[in-house]
């Protein structure tokens, strides 16, 4: 089953919304449908989402997937390990009825896959799994493809595969991911705000990717950010519209969600 809603606005390029905020979602519309497949990022579309995030991994013939997990066990019930597998071997396992059998028959998309399915003006976040070694396949692959058509972020945990990014694609923009950890001895979280600001700046990064918790991430820890040089940030993953506002108001440019059709209505609340 495929999703399609018309964008009546194309994008030449793209540039950090101002008040606006983009509703990025995770996996596709992962709260409804299986996670990271065509269905999923086509139901994203048709609930009103700005964008949808996936996550891709290079497989054995050096081909780029689509999936979140290192195996595949979780999503298709048979475990492969995604990288020491080929694109013809993933193919044959089946990854949409583990979350309902409306859904059965998904397969596991490739790059260039989800890539086509992204409307004109739609926001494609690309997480990289693979670290360093995926991007000058991902690089050769856009090559090949419309960028013009959509908007790109590219996105990662590891940062020498954000400082790879920006020096292989250096014309797509890039956000290095963190999350929180509390020291148990002070109470106080790691990275801080000048922590985070440095590997932004080292990596050569666009700006960071947070995951959205309150007791770090306030007005103090945002104006730190931008006073040591970080001026650019999303947050993930937000389900409850109270999280969604809170975020939005201290500037958040986008906001990451299972659930778009539900964020999404922070767009039409008085700020």
């Amino acid at each position: 089953m495929r999703f399609w809603i018309p964008l009546l606005v194309l994008f030449v390029g793209w540039s950090v919304p101002g008040s606006a905020q983009v509703i990025v979602a995770h996996r596709g519309a992962s709260f409804d449908a299986p996670e990271n497949t065509l269905a999923a990022f086509d139901l994203a579309w048709a609930q009103g989402s700005d964008g949808v995030e996936g996550d891709f991994y290079l497989t054995r013939d050096q081909q780029i997937v689509c999936i979140h997990d290192r195996g595949t066990s979780r999503t298709t019930g048979v475990e492969k390990w995604v990288e020491e597998s080929t694109l013809a071997e993933l193919r044959q396992l089946e990854y949409g009825s583990w979350k309902g059998e409306k859904w059965k028959g998904e397969k596991i998309p490739t790059f260039k896959e989800v890539f086509q399915s992204i409307p004109e003006g739609g926001l494609f976040v690309i997480e990289l799994k693979s670290k360093a070694k995926i991007v000058p396949f991902l690089a050769k692959q856009l090559k090949t493809l419309n960028q013009g058509k959509v908007r790109l972020l590219i996105i990662s945990f590891d940062e020498a595969t954000v400082s790879a990014c920006h020096k292989q694609i250096p014309h797509i923009r890039a956000h290095w991911l963190t999350s929180f950890k509390q020291n148990k001895t002070n109470g106080n979280f790691q990275p801080s705000a000048k922590e985070i600001a440095e590997v932004v700046k080292q990596s050569g990064a666009a700006g960071v990717g947070m995951k959205g918790n309150r007791k770090v991430i306030d007005r103090l820890f945002v104006n730190q950010l931008k006073q040591f040089g970080c001026s650019e940030f999303h947050v993930w993953t937000i389900d409850q519209r109270e999280d969604a506002a809170y975020f939005r108001d201290l500037g958040a440019f986008g906001i990451t969600t299972n659930k778009p059709a539900l964020i999404g209505t922070i767009r039409r609340q008085a700020r």
